[in-house]
């Protein structure tokens, strides 16, 4: 199944018999909570989902958006309608990295059918509610590794031996600034690959083609696997997205530079080169 659906093709499953349970993930890093304009309008049926708190768990050693609790993770979907064959659409309204966020953690725990709606909620034509749905209970229970993770080491080694890629801004990789996180710089052996590249002037992803020419210039061939990582696991799943649009097997460093970069002991790498 493709990872990303239409504004128009939403519209027309959301007047099926059985419609896709919708979740909206919308969040900024370091910017306003993103429930509130979730309140003041959202796509009809659409359950609020908290990146920070139900997306992510405590930060810590692993980084300041470390994978949440399977267990917790599950409820919080359940709670928002969620079952094991239900068709989930996720959504936010920037860059789709937090909606890539949800759609990871669901594709990671065994679900298949979960899609981001491209280009965001400014891709819906149709009415905004305010009303807060309360839908029945779903039934998906997480079955974590469906999808394949890097570890700080196994980034590290792929970095040497095959393609790791920073999905940041060029200037955070090349050191020249960092904003969030203690130290400035990527991992040795990386590729600076920003994730606005992978869209268009109006926030869609870029046509599989394009894609794939542009994952090839980086390195990647083959449709073979391609590592991820970014500042804490969440711009990175919207790569890999894209990866899996260009027909690549998007592996994610979920601990990311805000994991790798808290041990004083791994190299640091700055400048445009891999290093």
């Amino acid at each position: 199944m493709e990872p990303i659906i239409s504004g128009a093709r939403l519209a027309e499953e959301l007047t099926a018999s059985r419609p896709p349970v919708l979740l909206d993930v919308r969040y900024r890093l370091g910017g306003p909570h993103g429930r509130p304009a979730y309140d003041s309008g959202h796509i009809p049926g659409a359950v609020f989902v908290d990146l920070d708190a139900e997306l992510a768990g405590p930060p810590g050693d692993g980084g300041r958006h470390p994978l949440p609790d399977p267990e917790a993770f599950g409820a919080v979907m359940r709670r928002a309608g969620v079952s094991r064959d239900s068709s989930v659409v996720v959504y936010d309204d920037s860059q789709g990295w937090a909606a890539a966020r949800a759609w990871w953690l669901l594709r990671w725990t065994g679900h298949r059918d979960v899609r981001v709606l491209d280009g965001g909620l400014a891709a819906w034509a149709g009415p905004l509610e305010t009303v807060v749905p309360d839908p029945a209970e779903g039934d998906f229970r997480p079955e974590p590794g469906a999808l394949p993770l890097l570890t700080a080491d196994g980034a590290a080694e792929l970095a040497r031996s095959g393609l790791l890629l920073d999905a940041r801004a060029g200037e955070r990789y090349r050191g020249e600034v960092e904003p969030i996180d203690a130290v400035a710089g990527h991992i040795p052996g990386a590729v600076s690959a920003p994730t606005g590249e992978n869209l268009d002037e109006e926030g869609r992803f870029l046509p599989a083609r394009r894609l794939a020419e542009r994952f090839a210039a980086l390195g990647a061939g083959g449709g073979g696997e391609v590592g991820v990582y970014c500042g804490s696991g969440v711009s990175a799943a919207q790569q890999a997205v894209a990866l899996e649009l260009a027909g690549f097997t998007p592996v994610l460093y979920a601990g990311s530079w805000s994991e790798w970069s808290r041990d004083p002991a791994r190299p640091v790498a700055t400048g445009p080169s891999r290093g």
